[in-house]
């Protein structure tokens, strides 16, 4: 159900490799991609050791969104992530055990 606060989730499948590959690029969305896949939990934006403003923050998470890297989604006032690895691994066998292995 869309609460509007949700934003929109692409497709994996329509997503291409290279801009997945220019989303993990960046050193910090590397991190929070590792740090998701190290987790066996989800986590709030919060919640990552990054030393970035606020709003940095929101864009790196963004890019992953829209890079189809991880999915956001509310619990109360916290937005939360979560690494889509099901889908990754589908779209891109072996990808996330690269950026996890750093």
């Amino acid at each position: 159900m869309d609460d509007g606060r949700t934003p929109p989730h692409p497709d994996i499948a329509q997503i291409p490799l290279q801009l997945v590959l220019e989303a993990l690029v960046d050193p910090v969305r590397r991190r929070i991609v590792a740090e998701l896949a190290a987790s066996d939990v989800d986590i709030r934006c919060g919640g990552f050791g990054i030393t970035v403003s606020k709003s940095t923050a929101t864009h790196h998470f963004k890019v992953l969104r829209e890079a189809g890297l991880i999915r956001q989604y509310y619990v109360g006032t916290a937005r939360m992530n979560a690494l889509r690895t099901d889908d990754v691994e589908s779209a891109f066998p072996g990808l996330l055990d690269l950026v996890a292995k750093g």
